[in-house]
Order: C-alpha cells, then sequence, then structure tokens
C-alpha cells in the first residue's frame, strides 16, 4: 500500500510469503509483542496454548497455559521477559519467557479478565467482570485490590501531577468505569480514589492517553476530544476541548517523540501539538473509507502513523522524514522525500535541483560542484552541472560511514575510526592519487570527527589531538594535542566561553562580512559566538547570545544572523537570530518602533559581533552618550582607534579623543594595546602588553601613575633601578597619609639618594615626622630643627602637639618662626615669659586676649590694657582704664574711635559718678541708651545738650519726645524743630512763626524747609501770608518768598520772584547778588527743561556784561571793556544808584579803545544838568573838553556770523538782523557764539568761545 502524508511519500512493500503467516485454531482473542519487538504472543477461543511467534528467525512455538477455561487477555511486560494471560472464569498465568517458569494464579478474579495493563516496577494491574480491579506483583500476589461501579475497561498505570513526589515511579492506576467515568486509584492512598464524570454530550469515553505532567487525553463517542489535568487542584476541570469528528470518534494516540496528539473518526485523522492545542497541525481525509475507521496507533519514534479501518484494511503513513541535510558555503543539501535529495542555494537566488536517489540515506553530503548520499559502507556520488545532476559513481567502505566532508575534487569518509580521502572524479589518476586512508602508518588513533577545505584536511581523535594535513601532498602540516579528546573538528583555534557538552554541532557564518561569527547548537537552543582577531586581549571568542530552536529543526545553514534549518517534514524553514535582532532596525528602520532598552540591547549585541556600522546608526537613534560610550570601549577593545576618536568626538568625551589622537600613530601592536587598555581601566592587561612592546618602562610609568607602588618599585628593579629612590619616597609619602607610619619611615630612608639635594631633604623631613610618630621624639626633633624648611618645623609641632609633647612643640614652631603657634603652645604649658617674649611678633588677637587675662590676674593692669588693645577688645581695655588705671582721657578716645557700645555704657556711668551730666549723655547715647539719656537730661536741665547730640542718632519717638518737652518750655524754634523732625509738620510751622524777631531769619528757613517737606497747600498758604505780611502787617524779605517756592518746587512762580529780588537788589546797587538770583534761578530752569523768560535772560545777560567790564579791564582788553560798557550804558536805566559812575567809565574806556564817537556821546550825556555835578571832579575837565572839542572818530567793530542762519553782524550785537533770533553769548567775552567755534563750561553749562578759552586757560 502506498499513501503520502504532508508530501512524503512512504513505499511500504507487503511480501505476501508463506512465513508471514501464523496458523492458529479458531479465532484470534488477542496479540501483543514484547517489550524488544521480537517475540509476538499469541491466545486464541479454541486453544489452550499461546502462540510465540520470533520475528528474528520467522519460527513459531506453543506454550502449554494448562488452564481449562478460554484464555481472554494477553499482555507483555514493559521492562521484562514476562507474559501475563487471562482466562475468562478470572485465572491468570504468568509466563517467564526467559526462564520458562510458570505462575499460574486461581481465582484472581471471580469473571472474565477483561484489561489489564504493566507498570514500570513490574505491577500488573487486571480489570474483570466482576466490577473489581486487582494489583499484583510478578509473582501472582494480589498488593491492592479496589471495586468499581461498573466493568472497567482501559486499565493504564501513570504518575499524577502533584505539588512533590511522594514515591518514585507509576503509582497511579487509572480506569475507564463503564465507559462513562475515569477512575483513579492512588496506590499510595488507596481509601481515596478519585472519580471523574464528564457532560452526557460527549457520549461514552471510547480511548484516552497520558502524556506529559500528569495529564490525559480523553477522546468520546461523539467526536468530543478533552484534556483534563490530575493535579489536585485542577481536578474536575478541563483544560481542553473541542468537537473533532461530526459524528463519531473511534481512536485517540500520543506521540511523546513527536509531541504530538492524534484522533480518528468519520474518515478523517486530526493531529494536534500538545504544546498548543487550539492549533491544529494536520487533516487527513481518507474519501475511500466510507464505513468509518477503527484504531490508531504511532510507532514509539513517531515516524509512522497507522490507522486500521471497519472495512479490514490498513494505513500507514510518513509522518517525519528523517532530518539529513549539509551545507557548503551557501549551497544545502537536505532530504525532501525518502528517495529524494533537493540542492539549493536561496543566498545566490540559484533554482532548487532535486536529485532522486537510490536509497533511502543515512548521510548527506554536498560540495562546490557534487553531492552525495549513501547508507551503511555505500556512497553514491553526483555531479551538479548547469545540464543538470548527473551521477558520476557509487563506492564501498571498509566500514559503515558515520560522516562525509566533500569539496571541489575530494571526498573525506570517516568510518570505524579512520577517514579515508579520495577524488571523486578522474579515473584516470594515478592510484596513489585516487584514495589514502588517515591515520596511516604505525599512528594508534581513533578519529572521531573531521572537516575538509580547498586546501587541508583536518581531523581529531579521541585522545584530544587536531591533526592537518595538506591535501595537495597528503602531508601532515601541524598537530596539536588537547588535554581531553575531541568532540568535532571545526577550523578554530582559540578556546570557546560557555560552550555546552550537549552540542551536536556548529556552523560558520557564511556572509561575507561577519566571517568570525559562528553557532554551536544543540537539540533546543543556538548559541553565537563571535571570533575577533585583532583585540587588546589577542585572539579571542566572546559568546554573544542564544536562540531557542524551534522542535525538531536541525541548522544548516548560517547567513547574515539568520538560520536556515530542516525540519520533520523535508522542508527548510528560516530562523532570525536572537543575537542579530539590530538588524531589523537598520535594514527596516520604519518597520518596527523599539523602546530605549530593545535598541540598548540591539546595540550591545551590535558591538559584541563587530558590526560596527550598525552600531553607529543606533548609538544616533538612542541619542544620548550612554551608548557612545559604550560602542566607543568596544572600539577601544578592537583596537579601532579611529573610529574611536570619532565616536569619542559624538560623545563629547574629550578627554578621550585628545588621548586616542596622541597614540594613533603608534605602530608597534603591543604598545598600542597596552595605551588602550589602560584606557578602559585594565591595568594588569595594560602592564602585560607594555612588558612585552619596545617600550617597557611605559608599564613602570603607569604604575607611577596610578600610585601602585608595589607594583612599581617591583618593575623598577627591572627595568630602572635608578627610579627605585624616587618611587619609595612617593610611596612613603601615601603610607604616610593613610598612617602606616613604619613602613613610611622604612621608605623615606630609602629614598635617600646622596646626590639630589632637594628630593633627599624631603626624605629627611619625612624620616623626621614619621620618627616622632613612632615614638622618637628626640631624633625626629634634631632632624626637623636641623632642617632648612620651616614647613617641616611646622608640621613635627603640629604632631608633637597632638602627642601632648607641648614644650618640644613650642620650640619648633619657634624655630619655624610661628610665633603665634609657639605662643599658643607657651600658653598651654603657662609659660608666661615666653609668651612675653613673643608677644610683639604674634599677630593672633586670640593670643593677646590670653595674655592680657592672665596679667590682669597677676596685677600688672598696664601691661593687660595694652594687651588687651592689641586683641582688640575694646570692651576690656576701657574697662582697665577706667576702673584700675582712672584714665577716662584714654577710656573716651577709644570709645570715639571704636564705637564701642559697651564701652560707652561704662564711661558714661564714669562721668555719672562724677556727676559730669553732660558727657554722661553723651556717652549714653552712643551706647544707644536714650530713654536713660532722656531722663538724665530731664532731671539736670541738660535738654539742650540732650538735643544737640542726639539730632542724627534719634528715632521718631526721640524727637516726639524732645518737641513736647520744649514745647512745654516755650522754646519755639526748638520744639518746631523736633516736630519737624518727628514728621509733624503743621506743629513745626506753628512754632516756627511764634518765634520771636530775635530768630526770625533762621525760623523763616526752617519754615520753609518744613512747608517744602510736608507739600501741603494749606501750610504752604499759610506761610506765604506770613510772608506777604497779611498775618501781622510786616512783609518780609522776598528772598523767602523765592526759597518758599524753590522748596515748593514752584519754578515758575520762583522766576518771577527772582525777578523781582534781582530788580531790587539792582536798584539798591547790588549788581553782583542780583546776578547771583537770576543766575540760580536760570540754571534750575535750565536743569527742569522749563523755558527762560524774556526779562530774566535779558536782565543777566545786561548783570553779566557789568561783571565782565571789571574782569576785562583787570586783563588790560580794553575794546572789550569798552563794547561790554557801551552794551550796559545803553540800558543804563536798570542801574539807577550808579549812572554818573558807569557813565564815567564808558567815556573813559571808549576813550582808550579808539571808540572817540562813543565817547564823545557818553560824555555829553554826562554833560546833562541832573548828572553834571556828580561827575567824579578827577574826570570833569577831561569830559568837558572832550564835548568842547568832539572827536567823532570810530574804530569800526569787527563783525562775525549769526550761528542760526550766517548772517554777518558785530560781534557784540546779540539780535540777528537775518533770523531775528536771541544769540547765546560767550560767558567769557560777551560776544555772540559762533558755529565752528563752541565750547560749554561742564560745572555751569554755559557756552563759551573755545579759542579764547584756550588761550586764557593758562593766564
Amino acid at each position: 500500500m502506498l499513501r503520502s502524508w504532508l508530501g512524503s511519500c512512504l513505499q511500504y512493500k507487503w511480501q505476501k510469503t508463506l512465513g508471514n503467516y501464523i496458523a492458529v485454531a479458531g479465532r484470534c482473542v488477542g496479540m501483543d509483542w514484547d517489550k524488544d519487538g521480537d517475540i509476538l504472543a499469541v491466545i486464541s477461543d479454541k486453544s489452550s496454548s499461546v502462540y510465540l511467534w520470533d520475528a528474528n528467525v520467522n519460527k513459531t512455538s506453543q506454550i502449554d497455559s494448562g488452564m481449562r477455561d478460554q484464555m481472554s487477555f494477553i499482555l507483555w511486560s514493559k521492562v521484562g521477559p514476562l507474559l501475563a494471560v487471562g482466562t475468562n472464569k478470572g485465572n491468570l498465568l504468568i509466563y517467564n519467557q526467559q526462564t520458562s517458569r510458570k505462575i499460574p494464579v486461581l481465582g484472581k478474579h471471580t469473571k472474565r479478565i477483561t484489561c489489564g495493563c504493566w507498570s514500570s516496577q513490574n505491577l500488573l494491574a487486571l480489570g474483570s467482570e466482576d466490577c473489581s480491579v486487582t494489583i499484583s506483583n510478578q509473582e501472582g500476589d494480589t498488593v491492592r485490590q479496589t471495586s468499581v461501579r461498573s466493568d472497567p475497561a482501559d486499565v493504564q498505570f501513570s504518575v499524577m501531577k502533584t505539588d512533590e513526589r511522594s514515591s518514585p515511579g507509576e503509582s497511579t492506576v487509572s480506569v475507564a468505569v463503564g465507559k462513562k467515568t475515569l477512575f483513579l486509584f492512588n496506590l499510595n492512598d488507596p481509601d481515596n480514589p478519585i472519580e471523574l464524570a464528564f457532560q452526557q454530550r460527549y457520549g461514552h469515553i471510547i480511548s484516552y492517553r497520558w502524556y506529559g505532567d500528569g495529564y490525559i487525553l480523553i477522546g468520546f463517542s461523539q467526536g468530543y476530544f478533552v484534556v483534563i489535568s490530575t493535579h489536585i487542584r485542577e481536578i474536575g476541570q478541563e483544560l481542553f476541548q473541542a468537537h473533532n469528528h461530526k459524528d463519531s470518534l473511534t481512536s485517540v494516540a500520543i506521540s511523546s517523540a513527536l509531541n504530538k496528539a492524534a484522533s480518528c473518526g468519520d474518515n478523517s485523522i486530526k493531529i494536534h501539538d500538545l504544546s498548543e492545542l487550539k492549533e491544529m497541525d494536520a487533516i487527513v481525509n481518507l474519501e475511500d473509507e466510507t464505513q468509518g475507521l477503527d484504531q490508531l496507533s504511532w510507532t514509539d519514534d513517531g515516524q509512522l502513523l497507522a490507522v486500521s479501518t471497519q472495512r479490514g484494511a490498513l494505513h500507514v503513513f510518513l509522518t517525519r522524514l528523517p532530518i539529513l541535510g549539509h551545507s557548503c558555503g551557501t549551497r544545502l543539501a537536505y532530504l525532501t522525500s525518502l528517495l529524494e535529495v533537493t540542492v539549493s542555494n536561496r543566498v545566490e537566488g540559484e533554482a532548487p535541483v532535486a536529485v532522486a536517489v537510490e536509497v533511502e540515506p543515512n548521510f548527506i553530503a554536498v560540495g562546490p560542484y557534487h553531492v552525495a548520499v549513501g547508507m551503511n559502507n555505500r556512497a553514491w556520488f553526483y555531479a551538479l552541472g548547469d545540464s543538470g545532476v548527473e551521477r558520476l559513481k557509487d563506492m564501498e567502505y571498509l566500514g559503515t560511514i558515520a560522516t562525509m566532508c566533500l569539496n571541489s575534487e575530494y571526498a573525506a569518509a570517516l568510518f570505524e575510526g579512520k577517514v579515508q580521502l579520495h577524488m571523486m572524479e578522474g579515473e584516470g589518476q594515478q592510484e596513489q592519487r585516487q584514495t589514502r586512508l588517515f591515520p596511516d602508518g604505525d599512528r594508534k588513533e581513533h578519529i572521531v570527527s573531521h572537516a575538509l577545505t580547498n586546501d587541508f584536511l583536518f581531523y581529531g581523535t579521541d585522545s584530544g589531538v587536531i591533526v592537518c594535513i595538506l591535501v595537495e601532498d597528503w602531508q601532515m602540516l601541524n598537530e596539536y594535542r588537547h588535554p581531553v579528546g575531541i568532540k568535532k573538528v571545526n577550523d578554530s583555534h582559540v578556546e570557546i566561553p560557555s560552550f555546552s557538552p550537549t552540542i551536536t554541532g556548529v556552523l560558520w557564518e557564511t556572509w561575507p562580512s561577519d566571517k568570525g561569527v559562528f553557532v554551536s547548537f544543540d537539540d533546543d537552543k543556538v548559541y553565537t559566538y563571535a571570533m575577533h582577531k585583532n583585540t587588546i586581549y589577542g585572539p579571542r571568542v566572546v559568546f554573544v547570545g542564544s536562540t531557542k530552536l524551534p522542535f525538531s529543526h536541525k541548522p544548516l545553514l548560517l547567513y547574515n544572523g539568520e538560520l536556515t534549518c530542516q525540519t520533520q517534514s523535508g522542508k527548510t524553514s528560516c530562523v532570525a537570530l536572537s543575537t542579530h535582532t539590530f538588524l531589523t532596525h537598520t535594514h527596516s528602520p520604519g518597520a518596527h518602533t523599539h523602546t530605549p532598552e530593545e535598541l540598548g540591547k540591539q546595540l550591545t549585541q551590535a558591538l559584541m559581533l563587530k558590526r560596527f556600522p550598525e552600531a553607529w546608526e543606533l548609538c544616533k537613534v538612542l541619542g544620548g552618550p550612554a551608548g557612545w560610550a559604550e560602542m566607543g570601549r568596544s572600539c577601544l577593545i578592537h583596537m579601532e582607534v579611529e573610529l574611536a576618536v570619532r565616536v569619542f568626538r559624538m560623545s563629547g568625551n574629550v578627554g578621550m579623543v585628545m588621548s586616542l589622537q596622541g597614540i594613533k600613530g603608534i605602530e608597534d601592536r603591543s604598545l598600542l594595546a597596552g595605551h588602550l587598555a589602560m584606557f578602559l581601566n585594565d591595568y594588569n592587561l595594560a602592564q602585560d602588553l607594555y612588558l612585552v612592546s619596545s617600550c617597557p618602562n611605559t608599564a613602570l610609568e603607569m604604575r607611577r601613575d596610578l600610585q601602585h607602588w608595589d607594583s612599581a618599585l617591583m618593575l623598577a628593579k627591572r627595568l630602572a633601578e635608578d627610579q627605585i629612590p624616587f618611587i619609595s619616597k612617593e610611596y612613603a609619602v601615601q603610607l604616610e597619609f593613610i598612617g602606616d607610619y613604619v613602613n613610611a619611615l622604612s621608605h623615606y630612608e630609602k629614598g635617600m639618594t646622596h646626590n639630589n639635594k632637594e628630593h633627599d631633604e624631603a626624605c629627611q623631613g619625612g624620616v623626621a615626622r614619621m620618627s616622632i610618630r613612632m615614638g622618637d621624639i628626640r631624633r625626629g626633633a634634631a632632624q626637623a630643627i636641623s632642617h632648612p624648611s620651616r614647613g617641616l618645623k611646622k608640621d613635627c609641632g603640629v604632631i608633637l602637639e597632638s602627642m601632648k609633647q607641648f614644650s618640644e612643640a613650642a620650640q619648633l614652631y619657634e624655630k619655624g618662626q610661628y610665633y603665634d603657634k609657639a605662643a599658643s603652645v607657651y600658653i598651654r604649658c603657662k609659660n608666661w615669659s615666653k609668651v612675653g617674649e613673643l608677644l610683639p611678633q604674634v599677630s593672633s588677637p586670640k593670643i593677646h586676649l590670653q595674655y592680657a587675662k592672665a596679667k590682669e590676674v597677676d596685677g600688672k593692669f598696664k601691661e593687660a590694657a595694652q594687651a588687651y588693645e592689641s586683641a582688640r577688645d575694646w570692651d576690656n581695655v576701657i574697662r582697665v582704664l577706667l576702673d584700675h588705671l582712672n584714665n577716662p582721657e584714654d577710656a573716651v578716645r577709644i570709645v570715639r574711635e571704636t564705637q564701642s557700645i559697651d564701652g560707652a555704657k561704662m564711661v558714661a556711668r564714669f562721668f555719672l559718678r562724677l556727676s559730669d551730666y553732660g558727657s554722661a549723655i553723651q556717652f549714653l547715647v552712643l551706647s544707644h541708651c536714650n530713654d536713660e539719656a532722656f531722663q538724665l537730661a530731664q532731671q539736670h536741665g541738660q535738654m539742650d545738650s540732650y538735643a544737640d547730640i542726639i539730632s542724627s542718632e534719634a528715632t521718631q519717638e526721640d524727637y516726639q519726645s524732645m518737641a513736647l518737652y520744649f514745647q512745654g518750655e516755650n522754646k519755639h524754634l526748638q520744639a518746631g524743630r523736633f516736630f519737624h523732625k518727628c514728621g509733624q509738620y503743621s506743629k513745626a510751622l506753628k512754632h516756627f512763626l511764634k518765634c520771636p524777631n530775635t530768630d526770625d531769619n533762621l525760623a523763616i528757613e526752617m519754615a520753609i524747609e518744613t512747608v517744602g517737606q510736608a507739600k501741603d497747600e494749606s501750610l504752604t498758604n499759610q506761610l506765604i501770608d506770613y510772608l506777604m505780611g497779611e498775618s501781622d502787617g510786616m512783609p518780609k524779605d522776598a528772598k523767602y518768598l523765592f526759597r518758599l517756592y524753590m522748596g515748593l518746587l514752584q519754578y515758575r512762580e520762583a522766576a518771577c520772584t527772582a525777578i523781582i529780588i534781582a530788580r531790587e537788589e539792582q536798584s539798591a546797587g547790588n549788581y553782583r547778588s542780583a546776578h547771583d538770583v537770576l543766575f540760580s534761578m536760570y540754571t534750575e530752569l535750565q536743569t527742569q527743561k522749563i523755558r527762560i523768560p524774556a526779562e530774566m535772560n535779558t536782565n543777566l545777560m545786561i548783570l553779566h556784561s557789568y561783571i565782565l567790564v571789571k574782569i576785562h579791564v583787570k586783563r588790560g582788553e580794553h575794546l572789550n571793556a569798552a563794547r561790554m560798557l557801551i552794551r550796559v550804558s545803553n540800558n543804563i536805566s536798570k542801574f539807577p544808584s550808579h549812572i554818573v559812575p558807569i557813565l564815567t567809565s564808558a567815556v573813559i574806556e571808549c576813550h582808550r579803545a579808539g571808540l572817540r564817537n562813543s565817547s564823545f556821546s557818553f560824555a555829553a550825556m554826562l554833560m546833562r544838568p541832573e548828572y553834571r555835578h556828580k561827575i567824579d571832579p578827577k574826570y570833569r575837565k577831561k569830559i568837558e573838553a572832550m564835548v568842547r572839542r568832539p572827536d567823532t572818530s570810530e574804530i569800526e567793530e569787527e563783525t562775525t556770523p549769526c550761528p542760526y542762519c550766517g548772517f554777518t553782524l558785530p560781534q557784540c550785537e546779540l539780535i540777528c538782523p537775518g533770523c531775528k533770533n536771541n544769540l547765546p553769548y560767550c560767558i567769557a567775552t560777551g560776544h555772540h557764539m559762533l558755529k565752528d567755534d563752541w565750547s560749554v563750561c561742564p560745572h555751569l553749562e554755559h557756552t563759551h568761545t573755545h579759542t579764547y578759552t584756550q588761550k586764557n586757560t593758562y593766564t
């Protein structure tokens, strides 16, 4: 019969020969195979004999059972040569086939024995129609017995699922009772059996099977397929249920080897995977079997599934192919049917080629151009060409072939511990080039594995030897001996970490850019490794990770992280290695979204596999510095310096970039690797690498920089003995720091060179310190005193002070000129005489203070006061001066200089005792005791003194108190002052206006200040009324009103008042005062950016011109003086008190300057009757002569351009006829300003000509 399932063909040749039939008497009742499958036992209804057919010799024998009744049941033991036979009357026979011993057991049951089962401990469970189940040992003795409700069927042994296994072995008997319930009987707990009932709609129980850890699969007649657990917490729960068959189910079967379950019913078979029952693996329909199917069973290895039908047919299905496959480069050859091998190269895009073979092979081998298959000791070779597959030859070997390898010309077959190397083609070649057997000659080696490349043959032996043979001349090139035997050969000679002993094979990566990667695999997992030849650790293999291998997959090819596997169905399947997940991101970044944790894991994988381009992209995606730092470390390990510089630049690690650039040009690989190991903090490795490099001293420098002094000293003894003293000294410094003084002293002494002064002095200092630390104070102190270093004396002094050796410590401080420290220690010794000697050099106030207290106790108050003063303890100085030295003058001086509050209180008390209340009040105020000072002033009538003293220091309350006091005393000026200071402006103004005439001026000034600060309109009006004389009929001087307006910031009113004041001053002949009033108002208005009244501007200009006359005359500039006098004389009405003197001066100055016509006109004016008698007699005759004999000649006035419009006009003219503007004038000359000769006074902000100012600055 020929059947196929899942594309796999099975050829079964049923030979109808006479020897294949067993003749029995009557109808066959039962049959069973023994545990080895060699002997078939058969019983019939009309014979008392048991028929035994031996399959090995094809011979039948009979055994007389000795039973008088008909036999109904037969079963072989699972583990031994025991055969159990049951009868219709319940009797039992146990037959030992090995010893031929028969054990008849009568009355085991009272009715027909219908079912039974042997356990792995050779216990026999039997079920009978008497509704009981017995458990017997191999001698037939009953161990346990239990009753059931109905006829038992399908008895099985197994193990219930429990939290703890109470005893090893199969301790549970399960029975289908009445085809309705499942009865579970625990041999260890016989009193508590469990009976499980099921839903009525399922029908009756047809068959059930135990599997896994206490699970039961049950098939029901209505086509239902149910899984339950026997765990006590899960009893009664259905874990899975499916209606597999529409009408009926006839049998179920389980294959542990395949981890699959099968059920049959109607005319179909359905296959489930036990690990995922919900998924249907396969459905096989038998359309011809219209009467339905019957029983179902797997072979032990799961390769064949047999099903019988109701019409007597037997169908056998091939459920899995033998997994046979091989690879060469990217080419695969694998078994796709029992008589077909497929050759494919998916990587290079070649179409698959099917090779039909003559036998079902045991092995397959593929090479670049050939494929070989074979079984036992025979192999068939096929050539793979462009035109198709060509069979070359078949060849027999001297033993059964275990494995075979091919290259382009040769085949190497391993059999019985030997390897035969021979050519596959070229029959005409020389005989000795045709074939060769290894090991040859006298070598007694047993080969267990081999590998073949184009040039070399490698083989490994059970004694741990790996041998390399050059194929070209068949000579041994190299040999390596392992301490243990070789399991499998692969052309690698580096130790592999974490290599599991369960490994069954190894595959190298075939992707050209990743040649260092390989995987090892067992039945469950694939382990990925990466071999790196150029690392700082030398060539090494790292374990990258593991990937779970799907069930029953055999790896054949590894290409760029993808593992091609052969499956049981004769197909190939691709498994992506979990160690190459980074490829999903870098090759298709948009396809998946990865979390930072996943990206970090992918980065680690990429770096372990030395896939730096992919790692770079992942770092860019991660973005943080951690990823770049990890990649940088990996670059250092792999000695990729250029790439490492780029990576550390991206991470911002400037120090590492500069360090790497410093070692870029190093060609010595060991030296470069040493530097990189040091950057990675692997200092031991760095030292080893430095020592084998061309610069071994670098190891010493590194250890010194790291302060690994023990290692540095050991290296110095080997490399540079002259450095030992310097290292010893540095080591001693560290030992001293951590408190190991004994060893520090030893190393300081070893550090002496006797030719390096500075270094030796440092060592001597260390010896001195360590000697003191060790208790040898005399030696240490002597060395410190003789040593030139002040710092050493201080250090030793500190050590001695901590050891309470104060005398020696103070001596060293004094020698080192640390006088403050020395004096402090002498004080602790109570050595006051030494303290006194050192005091002039001591700057610490604390020491002076301690000394002062000691002197005060001794009664030496003058020295105590001096010491207190040096310590700046002013309060104690004042106390000693007043209480002991009776020196208030110095005490007062110190209080005034230091503003000491406590000192002021002491001085105040001192003066109070002397009844000097004024001084006492002064110092009470100084000490902020204002209340006491006020009361004292009030008691003793010293309030005026108190007011003068406290004026700037008092609070608002103090001012109010004084104001009220003076108010009570009717001292209006003082009361007003203090009401003003405390902000009570109304009361202040009231008192100021009440002041008598003697205080009038000061009172009015203060009243104006008060109103200015109050900003109160009623107070302002009140003061204005007073100044205008409306309150008392006596108008006050207008200057007070001017000051009031200025205080109130009422500049326009102030300007009008200023003009009035100036006019009055002019009328009185006070021209300087009038000028000052107008000028100050002019400046204030300019500052406030208020327009200056024309009258003020004109008056100020005339007054200023008048003042300039004297200046020009004094400087001998008579022309300028004459021009100014002409300007003043033209406005002579503004000077009514001095008309004649001014005109007389104008006549004289104009005559001097050559302005005769002007002189004549002013002289004529003086001859008027009202002025003539007032002319100074000294000038009268001259003036009269000028009038009698007039001279009208005149020097023409110089003209200059207008600064606004450029119109030419006389230089003393201040109104431009062209643009009608008032022109600014020079405050020095009185001329109008020139556009290109301009400067401004920084203080007065008035214009003047730059040329004139520069010319007359130094004169």
